[in-house]
């Protein structure tokens, strides 16, 4: 097969990719708005509540402002008019701000969090489901597996507590809140990166732990199955050494199905933010997301949920695309 032609296959699978994306979107944001109309109060509640003085007269015209008295569908077929023009409109809260703006504020960290955690994910969740795989059912293998299914049990929320209160609260080695030290403007270069570094240790290092009890197992798993293959033995009957065996020909098919399962773990990561950057009180996409529920900013949940929607699926679709480039075979479905 020529150059020409794959490259031309593989434009044609990911325009099959993207165009398959629009569908899902849009169906993710219906779903996503019809559930947050069911949820009891409105808006207006939230507003009314701050004012003793509102009146019902003043209440009925915040609903008309904010165009809550329209149909659910009415309110959706506007919102998604906004949402073409890349226009989430603008927040409910006080400040009136655009909800665009108040997300690409926090959009960066969270991204930036959520990429440490994969790569953290990534380096550590690997070696030892190889490792493991290599040594079946030896010493090492059982206390691995049993670490690791004991740290896959243990609350995230809780141990996030429990260390905040041994390396910040006791020891004072890292801090717990936020993502700047105080009289952080008057740090050198240097000092500024490593503040930030301080700040990011424990949040990231708690947002990869879920994923490496599930990582580390579903490699060993596939390590497994690939070392018993015919091509392995054949390879090692050759006589080749045992570890390019295992890093040169068993890891690469290994690795295969895991480049489609860290595709699939961003939605959790995601998910995961809302709980550690309230924690941890850094100004994230996930904390912005539990101010607004709080405060029933209509506006700003569908334009987070849209957002991390797009992101799950450019993850899935990058993952995907990572899958192709390993597997050609998927091109020609």
């Amino acid at each position: 097969m020529s150059h020409l032609s794959t490259t031309t296959i593989m434009f044609a699978y990911l325009l099959k990719r993207l165009l398959e994306m629009i569908p899902t979107l849009i169906g993710i944001t219906v779903i996503s708005f019809f559930i947050i109309q069911l949820a009891p109060g409105k808006p207006t509640d939230v507003l009314a509540d701050l004012n003793p003085k509102m009146t019902p007269e003043a209440r009925e015209r915040l609903e008309k402002y904010y165009n809550l008295d329209k149909p659910i569908h009415v309110q959706y077929w506007m919102w998604l008019k906004r949402v073409v023009k890349l226009d989430f409109g603008d927040s409910f809260s006080t400040d009136r701000r655009p909800v665009w703006t108040k997300i690409k504020e926090r959009l960066s960290i969270t991204i930036l969090i959520n990429s440490l955690a994969l790569f953290l994910i990534f380096i550590i969740a690997i070696p030892i489901g190889v490792s493991s795989a290599v040594r079946p059912y030896s010493v090492y293998d059982k206390i691995t597996t049993i670490v690791v299914f004991i740290g896959f049990a243990i609350p995230t929320f809780w141990l996030a507590l429990l260390l905040m209160i041994l390396f910040g609260v006791n020891l004072h080695w890292l801090p717990i809140s936020g993502l700047k030290s105080m009289g952080y403007e008057g740090f050198s270069a240097f000092g500024k990166i490593w503040d930030k570094v301080n700040h990011l240790i424990l949040p990231v290092t708690l947002e990869a732990f879920g994923g490496l009890a599930g990582l580390s197992r579903y490699m060993r798993s596939n390590m497994l199955e690939v070392i018993r293959q015919d091509y392995i033995m054949t390879a090692r009957a050759k006589g080749l050494p045992e570890t390019k065996v295992i890093y040169k020909h068993a890891l690469r098919n290994a690795l295969l199905p895991v480049i489609t399962i860290l595709g699939l773990s961003i939605p959790g990561l995601i998910g995961g933010s809302v709980i550690f950057e309230n924690i941890f009180g850094i100004p994230g996409m996930g904390q912005l997301f539990y101010q607004a529920v709080m405060m029933r900013d209509y506006p700003v949940i569908m334009g987070i949920l849209t957002i991390g929607a797009i992101l799950t699926l450019v993850g899935n679709l990058l993952a995907d695309i990572g899958y192709t480039l390993a597997d050609p075979r998927i091109r020609a479905k």
